[in-house]
């Protein structure tokens, strides 16, 4: 049987060179590992994963759980855990939760039976609900005081940015598109848009609020219901970017113009906010840098190193197109 001495007797290098090359290939220069590498193929070597895991007490795998995959902003912070976790020489086991507790249970079991290290949780969960629980990173919607790491935005200073940018050009009738009404990003978004009203001494207009689920359809639903009050709003803003498309389609199927009649607003700045009709003015948040921070807190409790932040907030930017202007409509 071919054995780990013959790969290092054809790389030329020792059997000690050859198992970091697997173990860790970020710890060798590339010139041995592209000598390791050819002689695992041309010996036909195949290592003994199990022992490896074994002998490092690591899987090398790291559940992140998504409550949505087809969330495009979700798919950008997913990008950026891959891209930190290969790095690293770690595994993705990616879970489509659909926002089901009991699978996001299921999936954080493989912690406990030794198949993945740690998990990473997208939305404000605890898979484990135990003190003693394994690593856990909580980025993008976090549970309010949590124990564990956490990645989040200041969401209540955004969306205050996002109303007073509305309120600055004109707008006093400013309509929100909420995401889902359990959800800690909701609240927050929400106290940001009545902060803002508060302090331009604009009395709050619960007609002026629609729920939506993250998507354009529910974003073109909550929309219309918005168009068809007595006193439209002037301006919407939308809780993502996705429901700002779809109130922008809204719009203009009844035959208005955005911004000319209807600023719309949004908040990710996912890919195709600049390149919607009108480009959509938006909240910018630094999708891949969630899960590039995440990998990078899991692992140092993997390592037993200490945080130097325990809950990181990353900052967010105002970014200003086409489909807001000022309000042309009397107050």
């Amino acid at each position: 049987m071919t054995n780990i001495r013959k790969v290092a007797a054809l790389a030329g290098v020792s059997v000690a060179t050859v198992s970091r090359t697997l173990k860790s290939p970020t710890q060798v220069s590339p010139e041995t590992r592209e000598k390791v590498l050819e002689a695992v193929e041309h010996a036909g070597y195949k290592p003994n994963l199990m022992a490896v895991q074994f002998r490092s007490q690591r899987t090398r795998n790291l559940v992140v759980l998504v409550p949505d995959i087809a969330n495009t902003f979700f798919a950008q912070v997913i990008r950026g855990i891959q891209e930190a976790a290969s790095a690293a020489d770690y595994r993705v086991l990616l879970c489509n939760t659909l926002g089901n507790p009991d699978t996001e249970r299921q999936f954080a079991e493989l912690v406990d039976a030794r198949q993945a290290d740690g998990v990473i949780q997208l939305r404000a969960f605890d898979p484990f609900a135990r003190d003693d629980h394994p690593p856990l990173v909580n980025i993008c919607e976090i549970v309010d005081d949590a124990p564990w790491p956490t990645v989040s935005l200041n969401n209540r200073g955004a969306a205050r940015t996002m109303t007073e940018h509305l309120l600055a050009l004109g707008h006093r009738r400013i309509g929100l598109i909420q995401g889902p009404a359990d959800s800690p990003l909701t609240r927050e978004r929400f106290a940001g848009y009545r902060e803002a009203l508060g302090a331009a001494a604009i009395e709050f207009d619960p007609g002026l609020v629609q729920y939506g689920r993250y998507d354009c359809p529910s974003g073109h639903a909550a929309t219309a219901q918005l168009l068809a009050s007595d006193q439209r709003p002037t301006a919407i803003f939308c809780e993502n970017d996705e429901m700002a498309i779809g109130a922008i389609q809204c719009i203009r199927q009844t035959g208005l113009r955005v911004p000319d009649d209807i600023s719309v607003a949004g908040f990710d700045d996912i890919s195709f906010a600049a390149f919607c009709d009108p480009p959509l003015t938006t909240i910018a948040q630094p999708a891949a840098a969630f899960g590039q921070h995440a990998v990078a807190m899991l692992l140092a409790q993997l390592d037993g190193r200490r945080l130097a932040e325990h809950h990181l907030i990353l900052p967010f930017e105002l970014v200003v197109r086409a489909s807001t202007a000022a309000n042309s409509r009397p107050a």
